[in-house]
């Protein structure tokens, strides 16, 4: 298992508390292979607030690309299929991740995946939850908030608009370009602008 700690003073800041307990309610509510496992998260008693998790073995997709460059094209759609289902599987649940990139996906060897390795999603910090009860639509991060990572953003992300699931689908385009062709599909000057 991993411990990921938040230390009792950032927990006087609303905003990191909020991502931090977000991810451990988003992983949580969603059970997938493609998902990091949490077992358990709460507050210590200094303060602090804590995620027990699986630990994993493997590399990030980012440093896999940085030391290979583009990946064989049947690898690449492997690892897309398994993220697919992970995402497929936290839509379900109205979950959106939001910040879908290749340092938030590792790679870990798994006999029981097709070929032997499994990608696993990270980080749902930034996740969008459909709030517990609500109607469809009544979500708990505002509209207005853009939040994620730019060279990965679907328009209507980067625009601050109502994020839904085909987000994640966009970012993954994204992600498959990149397997495939060793770099973005888009570049600019800028972050923000293409």
């Amino acid at each position: 298992a991993a411990v990921k700690l938040l230390h009792p003073h950032l927990t006087q800041d609303a905003v990191v508390v909020g991502r931090f307990l977000n991810e451990a309610r988003a992983v949580s509510i969603v059970q997938h292979p493609g998902l990091v496992k949490i077992f358990d998260f709460g507050r210590l008693p200094d303060g602090g607030l804590y995620i027990l998790m699986e630990h994993l073995e493997g590399e990030s997709l980012l440093e896999r690309l940085r030391r290979r460059g583009a990946i064989p094209l049947a690898e690449a759609i492997r690892t897309a299929r398994q993220i697919a289902s992970a995402l497929e599987a936290a839509h379900q649940k109205g979950i959106v991740h939001r910040d879908l990139k290749p340092s938030n996906v590792v790679i870990t060897l798994d006999p029981e995946a097709v070929g032997g390795e499994r990608a696993k999603l990270l980080d749902f910090g930034v996740a969008k939850l459909q709030a517990a009860g609500a109607e469809d639509g009544d979500y708990q991060t505002e509209v207005g908030a853009i939040l994620g990572t730019p060279a990965y953003m679907a328009p209507e992300q980067a625009r601050a608009e109502n994020v839904e699931g085909r987000a994640d689908v966009y970012s993954l385009g994204v992600l498959l370009h990149q397997m495939v062709c060793g770099r973005l599909p888009f570049r600019g000057d800028s972050p923000t602008v293409g």
